[in-house]
């Protein structure tokens, strides 16, 4: 389920509403890759790096 925010544009604790949008589907990634035999130090690493990647994808794009 998607959660839009809760008004457009910037306003005070709109982080914290797109983190409780997200949280229940991280939740469920989390536990899906439990379920699978990972340990939870290698998610949260990996994503961590997802993160990271994604982060260097956005920055090579904007130069373009």
């Amino acid at each position: 389920m998607r959660n839009p925010p809760k008004r457009p544009g910037e306003y005070p604790d709109r982080e914290i509403d797109c983190q409780k949008a997200m949280e229940p589907s991280f939740q469920a990634i989390v536990d899906c890759m439990l379920e699978a035999g990972w340990a939870r130090g290698e998610i949260m690493r990996s994503l961590r790096r997802l993160i990271s990647a994604d982060n260097m994808t956005q920055k090579e794009n904007a130069k373009v």
